[in-house]
């Protein structure tokens, strides 16, 4: 068993070793190959971790199984009082917790700490939907109804059962060990196993110690909430295709995606998959918008594709910008805002390579021109790199496919169009995306309105008039589209109504109201 005191991570230089938490207990040995990294400093921390095998992936099902039959009979404020204590535990980590972040991020203070702010009121917004009644169905037996006596029935939900969250690398807490998925599928009756990701192992071990504190105040099974660490793609793998799992969740690559759910339907019983896999965010500036509010629109535009270096999935991509005469003064203020910027760190080397490749590529398309670029006396190395801003005409869009290969990091492609005829013809070839936005005055909407039907089929989220990335954890929002910026466009990642993943409907006929 590990003392909490273990944890009280002090600075980056700090000797740390992490262990799996499996059944309520901390447990295995941590090794020198893999260890925590600093990205900002592009070096390893002394925090070493374990690698998971076949006695953990027994320990972890057995332990899930075993909690399920017991968590799923729990009553709703029982769960609520458990995501308010996790919030709980997860705030009283204080600056231990921040420091840690940021040591395996380079996301600054500010960030973070509106990260665990985002995380804990989440929490928070799952345990206030618990208060409420549960939603149901009833119809009363009708037994003189002719010609047949009708039943009584009624629509309920029950939870699906253990949960495999894949942590996500580019919101360390609030996609992470206690994010959305986490989050809405404890709500929903259902025992979660995590796999921490690799980029931030040290924030996975805090916030898990803070989940099992709670989890132990509310006295329930041990194996509600499990964290298991692993780099190996095939412990991944095993735990994807166990048959204790029920359902998975990812954030993360297409590629990985992609691969992830051709496991899952290997599967003797192929489990619902959730995964956001990629978007582009296709935003689309309109003729009058630009000529009364080219600058701000700029402005605007600038700081989303630079927040957070580039590493939002709601980042705009692809921005199509009318060929008019004001054009040219927004394309200079754009210009000035990337030639201001210098080296940015990103969340790991593996992602800063990935980015610098995918500007390469755009880079040496036909017709496709790098307007600007980041300045610095030093080389791009590691987990540094410099943002950019490139442009091309909608007219080359049929022959430049790699233009929808999403860019993730700090880059964002212009592609001037002339008339909304040409946008017409673009629409119907955009793969799914989280997002489409329209900037434009409302007599721009009047002479869009035939292409509005075009939009809605490409996203899960139509925006006017307001930058995509910042996404409002609500009732009301959609954090999902078709694919593949999510792999079942039917559900939500973010908000109240994510918490349907996690359950599946059930009849109940002549048992009572």
């Amino acid at each position: 068993m590990r003392n909490d005191s273990l944890f009280q991570l002090q600075d980056a230089n700090t000797p740390f070793a992490g262990r799996h938490l499996i059944d309520g207990v901390w447990q295995g040995e941590a090794t020198a190959e893999f260890h925590s990294y600093m990205p900002a400093e592009n070096r390893a921390l002394p925090w070493t971790f374990p690698e998971a095998g076949s006695a953990e992936l027994q320990a972890l099902m057995q332990s899930a199984q075993t909690a399920f039959g017991q968590y799923r009979q729990t009553s709703r404020a029982a769960r609520a009082a458990f995501l308010r204590q996790i919030a709980t535990e997860i705030e009283v980590l204080g600056s231990v917790l921040v420091e840690t972040v940021m040591a395996e991020t380079a996301l600054p203070q500010a960030r973070v700490e509106g990260e665990r702010g985002r995380t804990c009121n989440q929490l928070r917004l799952f345990a206030g939907l618990l208060d409420e009644p549960a939603a149901s169905t009833y119809l009363p037996a009708q037994p003189q109804r002719v010609p047949l006596p009708a039943p009584e029935l009624r629509l309920d939900t029950v939870p699906l059962g253990p949960v495999l969250v894949f942590a996500a690398s580019n919101f360390p807490l609030a996609f992470s060990v206690a994010g959305g998925d986490t989050a809405s599928a404890l709500a929903a009756g259902c025992p979660v196993i995590v796999k921490a990701h690799n980029a931030h192992p040290a924030t996975s071990a805090l916030v898990a110690q803070a989940i099992d504190k709670a989890r132990q105040a509310c006295d329930l099974p041990a194996g509600v909430f499990q964290l298991v660490y692993a780099q190996r793609h095939d412990f991944s793998a095993q735990l994807l295709q166990h048959p204790v799992v029920k359902a998975v969740a990812f954030t993360g690559s297409e590629l990985l995606g992609l691969h992830f759910q051709k496991l899952i339907q290997q599967r003797a019983v192929p489990v619902p998959f959730y995964g956001e896999l990629g978007s582009q965010n296709p935003l689309l500036l309109l003729p009058e918008q630009l000529a009364l509010h080219g600058a701000a629109f700029a402005t605007a535009l600038a700081q989303s594709v630079l927040q957070g270096n580039g590493q939002f999935c709601t980042r705009p991509g692809l921005v199509f910008v009318p060929d008019q005469p004001e054009t040219g003064a927004m394309l200079d203020m754009l210009t000035g805002s990337f030639t201001a910027t210098s080296l940015v760190t990103l969340l790991t080397a593996k992602i800063a390579e990935g980015y610098r490749h995918s500007c390469a590529v755009l880079n040496g398309l036909p017709g496709v021109t790098q307007l600007a670029e980041g300045r610095s006396a030093l080389v791009e190395k590691g987990c540094q790199v410099l943002p950019r801003l490139f442009i091309t005409d909608a007219m080359r869009w049929h022959e430049l496919p790699q233009l929808q290969h999403e860019v993730f990091g700090p880059a964002t492609v212009l592609i001037r169009y002339r008339t909304l005829a040409e946008i017409a013809a673009i629409l119907p070839t955009l793969k799914g995306q989280l997002t489409c936005t329209v900037y434009g005055t409302d007599q721009d909407l009047q002479a869009l309105q035939p292409l509005l039907p075009l939009l809605v089929d490409c996203c899960g989220r139509l925006i006017r008039n307001q930058m995509p990335t910042g996404v409002e954890v609500c009732s009301a929002m959609q954090h999902g589209g078709p694919f593949p910026a999510s792999t079942d466009l039917r559900f939500t990642a973010v908000g109240t109504a994510s918490y349907q993943r996690f359950v599946r409907p059930i009849c109940w006929q002549n048992f009572g109201g």
